[in-house]
């Protein structure tokens, strides 16, 4: 009966969705007048994620990529049922026809593609033929029998996300750490090439503390347990994880950046920063992250859309936009799960904040589209 009523209401959001894309495309124009269009296609641990990249002609040397659209489908995939199957393939067959059809992107130019999560997650499941076979339904649903659906393992996808994010003028000299919701992953390329990735790698991410902390709460569920117990987890076996992980590393002695991507990543800087609404990069010092943390324990209202909305005083900046984005961190985040993220950050960050040699700390907004538009550039440069 679940899976049906499931089944029934992610149908429902694939339709919304798309329709919702299709007057989108109406709306859109190219900002080149020679310019090419092109679309990843992901399927992830949480659903499906779409990026639909614009890339001018001139600028084909440098992969230089506007985001015109990047968007989601939840389905829940890796729970590995029929209902979340279903919920998946609709999501990346649907999503592959509003790319095509709506925005009238060439096959060729679209590229399909499972995350390491899914793979990671499919192999501890023993369901690696779930991937075999979401691959072989969607090439017959879109009648494309030799269309590559590539399953991304998690040192390629390391890789991808640093070239996809940041800058070649920081390339060898910064650290990408990618804070998900099951793990963490990143790395950094220590021989000026950007074949070899030193890969760093976690079993902690916000859903996985979060979930740590659960299973010790007792019959105590009030917040300030929840937080007590949070901080053992992140005192106990996470944190032996995260010093040997990074010292293993050797990030330390490498790196003068240190850039953190992935959802939480984005909330902090939202909530923290809305002046900078509209910067995808923001800087960050460990102080204002761990006051940031005593805000979400001790002061959770002040983190709402209103009141994040009247804490800007710059007359320049869209508040719509502030509000509009404070909403959906709220929707995407409760406070367990902002506390969760906001100590994992601040745990990884505390390895890197030396007494004699100070890192400068970036939150990344949308990385969700980095390591796309790196394989994307990859792919069509083969």
């Amino acid at each position: 009966m679940f899976q049906s009523v499931y089944s029934r209401c992610i149908a429902f959001l694939v339709l919304i969705l798309t329709t919702g894309l299709v007057h989108a495309q109406n709306s859109v124009k190219l900002n080149y007048k020679n310019a090419q269009v092109y679309a990843g296609i992901e399927v992830g641990s949480k659903g499906v994620k779409m990026s639909v990249l614009e890339l001018p002609e001139k600028s084909k040397a440098q992969g230089d990529f506007t985001v015109i659209k990047d968007t989601s489908i939840n389905t829940d995939f890796i729970s590995f049922n029929d209902a979340t199957y279903k919920a998946t393939l609709e999501a990346l067959t649907a999503l592959f026809r509003v790319a095509h059809e709506r925005y009238e992107i060439p096959s060729k130019f679209i590229f399909t593609a499972i995350s390491s999560g899914v793979s990671i997650q499919s192999e501890k499941d023993n369901k690696k033929d779930w991937l075999t076979r979401l691959s072989d339904d969607f090439r017959k649903n879109i009648q494309e029998p030799a269309r590559e659906v590539r399953v991304i393992d998690v040192t390629e996808e390391a890789r991808l996300s640093h070239l996809g994010i940041i800058p070649d003028s920081r390339r060898y000299s910064t650290f990408l750490i990618d804070i998900g919701s099951g793990n963490t992953k990143g790395g950094f390329f220590p021989y000026n090439n950007t074949k070899d990735i030193r890969l760093f790698q976690l079993t902690w991410g916000t859903k996985s503390i979060s979930n740590e902390t659960n299973t010790r709460l007792g019959s105590d569920e009030t917040m300030s347990n929840y937080y007590r117990q949070m901080q053992r987890v992140l005192n106990g076996p996470a944190d032996q994880e995260i010093v040997y992980a990074i010292n293993v590393s050797g990030a330390y002695n490498m790196s003068d950046n240190i850039a953190f991507s992935g959802g939480i990543a984005w909330a902090v800087a939202t909530l923290l920063f809305p002046e900078l609404i509209e910067n995808a990069v923001v800087p960050v010092t460990y102080d204002e992250v761990a006051a940031f943390m005593d805000r979400i324990a001790n002061d959770y209202k002040s983190l709402n859309d209103q009141a994040i909305v009247k804490s800007v005083t710059d007359k320049t900046v869209d508040l719509e936009l502030v509000s509009k984005q404070a909403k959906t961190v709220n929707k995407v985040f409760d406070q367990k799960a902002m506390l969760a993220g906001t100590g994992l950050l601040l745990k990884i960050m505390r390895q890197f904040e030396g007494i004699y040699e100070k890192k400068q700390f970036f939150l990344v907004k949308n990385g969700q589209t980095g390591w796309i538009s790196a394989y994307v550039k990859e792919a069509m440069n083969k």
